[in-house]
């Protein structure tokens, strides 16, 4: 894999700060229903709009389908560990969830709200969002510190009738498992005998290693890391503190292993690090005492623990980061779209980890259908059907177990998804055609 300089490394952020500027943000409103005369008016607003109204109060769950509430998201941050960026505050987390909207209206054809909280606790921040659930058809909570975040996860999964999701815990899973499953076909290994280190023990390699294990890996052959060192049945001081770490020094780490990373990574056959960002991290020696052909996914953010030519000079077969500028890009994008636009389409109650498997697996389908190499072992975010695929996938899981409000054939979901999707691509098309979109002035921006 070719090196890159430091100026190639530095682009993205030089070129996303002046196209930020330049845009002064990245989503707005626009209208779905026509506008013929004025008189429209008297049936959109007053005072034709009071007859739903007054259907909506006998059966609030006519709100699905007199408003757009069936496919609106709310994008839920208090900014308190953002991209690797850690606590800066509801203000800066705003351009993610703006972001994040973005990708939710052009990947998957939902509709979804940035909602950056100011709120002084986790009770502060669970009370805000249930109050806000009679406008939203789902919500996706992001960068939210743990252990929190786990606690806020569990509560609103509880207590709210719309499917809530946490992407830093269940995307980055269903991403993960999807690329893993490509990467062990290119070398040729199966999920049951391979040997699995996770370094770092945040919210997101927690449910990482709850979904391999939901896949087939076994627990007793994954080890955790966190700052402390390895996870394992000694490890007391989180049986008090962290009750979500604790669970898992009991079912993984079936050796008991103890040490730091170098001693969780040698001799495994798969490395995943959601860490710290690197570069030095993951030192490269520790990547050449694996086992052969290692699988190495360095997924911190903005820059990963190890650099990806560094782990193949030192033996990696496949190599995936967080970065669109790498192949193999671990990007939580090819998730949440498509598993959203599936949920909401049958007008789902809740989320499950079945449905994640569902979407992994649609993910690793897609991209097998295409032809897995050390380069492409995971759809990129330029396959836009795969979307589709996972929509489907996802609400058939939801059907089945009896989730969905309004149950349908996965031939109608698809037909939704295609047209949805395409219509939001085709919208920002059309408008850069007719100069509604504007381009960047010449060397403001690609």
């Amino acid at each position: 894999m070719e090196r890159k300089s430091e100026r190639e490394l530095r682009r993205p952020f030089e070129e996303s700060l002046r196209l930020h500027a330049f845009y002064r943000g990245k989503i707005e409103t626009h209208l779905k229903c026509p506008i013929r005369s004025y008189e429209d008016f008297a049936l959109w607003y007053t005072p034709g709009v009071a007859e739903v109204c007054r259907h909506i109060e006998q059966d609030p769950g006519l709100s699905f389908a007199y408003t757009n509430r069936w496919n609106t998201v709310a994008v839920v941050s208090d900014g308190s560990r953002v991209l690797g960026l850690g606590n800066i505050g509801p203000e800066a987390a705003l351009p993610v969830m703006e972001g994040k909207a973005l990708l939710f209206r052009y990947l998957g054809g939902v509709d979804a709200v940035p909602l950056c909280l100011r709120a002084s606790s986790p009770e502060e921040l669970v009370k805000v969002v249930k109050m806000l659930e009679p406008s939203f058809g789902g919500v996706n909570l992001e960068d939210i510190a743990q252990p929190a975040c786990f606690s806020i996860l569990e509560r609103l999964q509880e207590e709210l009738e719309i499917p809530v999701w946490h992407d830093d815990q269940q995307g980055t899973a269903l991403v993960v498992l999807a690329g893993l499953l490509g990467a062990l076909d290119v070398v040729g290994k199966k999920r049951e005998d391979i040997r699995v280190a996770l370094i770092g023990a945040g919210a997101s390699n927690l449910r990482i290693a709850s979904l391999l294990m939901k896949a087939g890996v076994r627990g007793e052959n994954i080890v955790l890391c966190d700052t402390k060192g390895i996870l394992h049945r000694d490890r007391e001081d989180l049986a008090r503190s962290n009750p979500w770490k604790w669970q898992f020094c009991l079912v993984t780490n079936g050796e008991n292993l103890r040490g730091g990373k170098k001693e969780a990574i040698e001799g495994r056959d798969v490395l995943i690090a959601l860490s710290s960002p690197g570069p030095g991290v993951i030192e490269p020696e520790w990547v050449s005492r694996m086992n052969r052909d290692p699988i190495v996914f360095a997924c911190a953010n903005p820059v990963p623990e190890i650099w990806p030519w560094e782990a193949k000079e030192h033996g990696a077969r496949v190599v995936a980061t967080g970065r669109s500028d790498f192949p193999n890009q671990i990007n939580n994008s090819l998730g949440f779209p498509g598993l959203f636009r599936g949920v909401l389409s049958v007008q789902a109650r809740k989320i499950t980890d079945e449905m994640c498997l569902a979407a992994a697996f649609a993910l690793y389908h897609f991209a097998k259908r295409r032809g897995l190499h050390e380069e492409y072992v995971i759809p990129t975010m330029d396959d836009w059907e795969v979307y589709v695929e996972e929509a489907k996938a996802v609400a058939s899981v939801a059907v089945e177990q009896g989730l969905a409000r309004r149950p349908r054939r996965p031939e109608e979901v698809e037909e939704e998804a295609r047209s949805l999707i395409l219509r939001a691509r085709r919208m920002v098309a059309e408008g850069v055609r007719n100069g509604t979109i504007p381009l960047p002035p010449e060397g403001e921006g690609a």
